[in-house]
């Protein structure tokens, strides 16, 4: 179970953008966050992926509370999320090859070895051909990199998701390529999704429950 326990957070601590709010995501469960740009939603889903540490509230992974954020959190709860953000040319390195972009996780847990195998087994699932492997993100197009990020996400087999408007900024097809390759590893690893969002009709047509941000923060403490 990934539980996020009456979380505040934000950037000011006197102005925090989640105030308090609980959610859960049960294993092979996909859980679909609605709510508008700018509302703390994209806050949030970053303290579920262990990079934002929130100023108040808990977050457990299997029962385990998370203790430590970002690298200093032990391997084994960094490795059991993986995470696409809205716009992978933030979240990309410039001078990485689609190939060692991919490879990222690998390398940082010293599992260089095991490179090559797991990337050319994943790349036909996202959609990247060899030929694209080798290029470096300035050469490809938004889809064609976030292919890339998706694909850098499921490289560990992580057992939850956590997917940031990560269709926002793609086209329909590629947009529906991408969720059909989630849904494609979800059902062969059992794995939960957080997907956060504003488009309604998307995350009621790829989650078994959609939460809003203004139902998810009006509720008080206790109910």
């Amino acid at each position: 179970m990934l539980e996020l326990q009456a979380i505040t957070a934000g950037y000011d601590r006197k102005a925090p953008v989640v105030r308090n709010v609980t959610l859960s995501v049960a294993p092979g469960e996909s859980v679909g966050l609605l709510g508008p740009s700018g509302c703390g939603k994209s806050t949030l889903a970053r303290v579920a992926a262990l990079l934002h540490r929130p100023d108040a509230g808990t977050l457990l992974l299997d029962g385990d509370p998370v203790r430590r954020w970002r690298h200093r959190a032990p391997r084994a709860q960094r490795t059991a999320i993986g995470v696409v953000f809205q716009q992978p040319r933030l979240s990309a390195d410039p001078r990485l090859r689609l190939i060692d972009l991919i490879a990222e996780p690998l390398r940082a847990t010293g599992r260089r070895d095991e490179v090559r195998e797991r990337v050319a087994e994943l790349a036909p699932s996202v959609g990247l051909t060899p030929d694209l492997l080798d290029r470096r993100p300035h050469e490809v197009s938004d889809g064609q990199l976030q292919r890339a990020c998706l694909a850098r996400a499921l490289l560990v087999r992580p057992r939850w998701l956590i997917c940031d408007e990560m269709t926002a900024m793609l086209d329909a097809s590629t947009a529906a390529a991408l969720v059909a390759a989630v849904e494609e590893y979800r059902s062969a690893t059992g794995a939960g999704l957080l997907a956060v969002g504003h488009d309604q009709v998307l995350l009621g047509r790829w989650c078994d429950r959609t939460v809003s941000w203004e139902k998810l923060t009006s509720t008080e403490p206790g109910e």
